[in-house]
């Protein structure tokens, strides 16, 4: 008996101090990308229905991710941050794990790790390593964040983990997430807007040695696409018939499940990359402004967990957790409408995808444990 009622206090205590608006946000993203990622994978032109098959896959992995969510939300990071050093050479161990036997090849790429029951995208679990390593780092540093020796300490620790994304799997535009993130860490750590125009002006001069020593050919193409879609027709495709998809929903949408490209599956894989134009077709401008409040929504809060932080490093953490689901989710949406070359970003919550929707969930619950540990309101200042 006495048992029992230590479970329920436990159980009513951790409901009481944990951010449910976090959890019950990203779980009504992820219930909606479950309704579209059934119809992107109705497939009635083949009449293969592999839309059951999916929606148990990324129903386990909604499961899995809010127990993440909560195991997460009670561990206090604070207690490991000396450790951040010994967690860099981890990730970079984990992204080198591509080159094993495990490593397996996916639509073309070698960026996942073959763990029989299921597979593992190693820079997706990264980004969540790297926000505390990077969080960390800062904090230990952070009388110095703003000087040319702290910029560049933290910059070595950006560059070696995009460079082991980038040696490990080929993932360009996972890698860019890294750089991004550790972007909105640094300015909200207090390093002054002009080292902005800084940046800009260095990345405007490494243009040519990108395109010239680290682009691939088809990532060029995929650029030069954009501006002249008959270099490369197949390259243009999916961009191309993303935006058809994405127009011909105007306002309220053809109706879910019965989008004429979604259904005779024009856009190729639809339910990842592309999941924002299922929306489009089917549920029309309400269907992509109902997707962008809910995300909106969701990075709001993180930033306001950020702010009532009780430590420098608990807010940087919340701040990294939101810039990565900001970045992401407008990358990807700036993606399906013709903005930007086609990167391979999934939209957070709602494309198809075990390992990123457990990594959205524990990136929430680690979210979620900033805001269980903040100060109680009479020490805000």
């Amino acid at each position: 008996m006495d048992t029992a009622r230590s479970i329920v206090h436990s159980v009513t205590h951790y409901i009481k101090n944990t951010d449910l608006y976090l959890m019950l946000l990203g779980l009504i993203c992820s219930i909606y990308g479950m309704f579209l990622i059934y119809s992107a994978t109705l497939n009635p032109v083949t009449a293969l229905d592999g839309s059951t098959k999916n929606l148990y896959v990324q129903g386990a992995a909604i499961i899995l991710g809010l127990a993440a969510f909560i195991a997460l939300s009670l561990i206090d990071l604070e207690n490991l941050g000396d450790l951040w050093k010994i967690f860099v050479i981890g990730n970079i161990l984990l992204q080198f794990l591509l080159f094993t036997p495990l490593g397996t090849e996916v639509n073309g790429q070698r960026a996942w790790l073959n763990l029989g029951v299921t597979s593992l995208q190693p820079g997706e679990l990264g980004k969540l390593i790297f926000i505390f390593t990077i969080a960390a780092h800062m904090t230990e540093i952070q009388d110095h964040i703003t000087e040319w020796r702290g910029l560049v300490s933290v910059g070595l620790h950006t560059l070696v983990m995009m460079g082991a994304v980038v040696l490990s799997s080929g993932d360009t535009g996972m890698a860019i997430q890294y750089l991004m993130i550790a972007v909105i860490m640094l300015f909200s750590a207090g390093l002054p807007l002009k080292w902005l125009g800084i940046a800009a002006g260095v990345g405007i001069a490494s243009v040519p040695i990108l395109w010239n020593y680290v682009l691939k050919d088809y990532q060029k193409t995929r650029i030069l696409v954009l501006f002249d879609p008959s270099i490369d027709v197949e390259q243009s495709r999916q961009a191309t018939y993303g935006k058809i998809a994405i127009g011909s929903g105007q306002f309220t949408g053809q109706g879910w499940t019965n989008g004429t490209m979604t259904q005779m599956q024009y856009v190729p894989e639809n339910q990842t990359d592309y999941i924002f134009s299922v929306a489009g077709e089917e549920l029309g401008f309400l269907g992509c402004l109902l997707i962008i409040i809910l995300l909106m929504a969701l990075i709001i809060r993180l930033f306001y967990v950020a702010y009532r932080a009780s430590t420098p490093f608990s807010a940087l953490i919340a701040v990294g957790v939101s810039g990565m689901l900001l970045f992401q989710t407008f990358m990807n949406i700036f993606m399906n409408v013709g903005l930007l070359p086609v990167m391979g970003l999934t939209l957070p919550f709602f494309s198809y995808g075990g390992t990123s929707i457990v990594t959205m969930f524990a990136a929430l619950g680690i979210a979620a444990g900033v805001r269980m540990r903040e100060k109680p309101s009479w020490l805000q200042n």
